[in-house]
């Protein structure tokens, strides 16, 4: 199983503003730097929360459907499925009917069920793709408060230690951050 964005959130959890009020700036000098750091911040707790905090377009590919045909989507939360797409013998693409799949997306994590009467795809590599549309919403106030804060934190965090071997114990995730997180943490099945 392979998982890509596809489409990349427009905007970001925060706001330059409210990166530089975290940190107590008055000029616009680090707002390059700033931009950059909530970039990666954000992609940072995605990957601690497998969730998307703003909407995005992702694409999971399978070789198979998975026991049972409930596919176990790998980010949260999930508003769409927009498409699922198998491949036929001959490499031929097939848009399954939304009649043949159901997206559970109050599950943790969400999932999709499969009629047991849809194509299987090819056999082989990535016969199977799934195109979804995750995120809390399109723009900053959708994304729960906890994890905006942890953004913050997280982008003032790398502000002061910019170089990463300066401060050995400025490596790792910060616990304050940690704390934000964990109740957000999607298990990996």
């Amino acid at each position: 199983m392979t998982a890509i964005v596809t489409t990349p959130p427009a905007s970001e959890p925060v706001t330059l503003e409210e990166a530089r009020a975290q940190l107590r700036l008055t000029g616009e000098a680090e707002d390059g730097l700033l931009g950059r750091l909530i970039a990666a911040a954000r992609a940072q707790v995605e990957r601690a929360t497998r969730r998307a905090l703003v909407t995005q377009g992702w694409r999971l590919y399978l070789d198979a459907w998975p026991p049972g045909r409930v596919v176990r989507l790998p980010v949260a939360p999930v508003a769409t499925v927009e498409t699922v797409t198998v491949y036929d013998g001959d490499g031929v693409p097939v848009a399954l009917d939304p009649q043949v799949y159901r997206l559970d997306g109050a599950a943790e994590p969400p999932r999709l069920k499969v009629a047991a009467g849809a194509p299987a795809g090819m056999t082989g590599f990535n016969g199977i793709e799934i195109d979804f549309i995750a995120g809390y919403g399109g723009d900053a106030a959708a994304v729960p408060q906890p994890l905006r804060h942890a953004v913050l934190l997280l982008v003032a965090h790398w502000f002061e230690h910019r170089e990463a071997m300066a401060d050995p114990g400025a490596l790792g995730t910060p616990p304050g951050v940690a704390a934000l997180l964990a109740s957000y943490r999607t298990l990996r099945l």
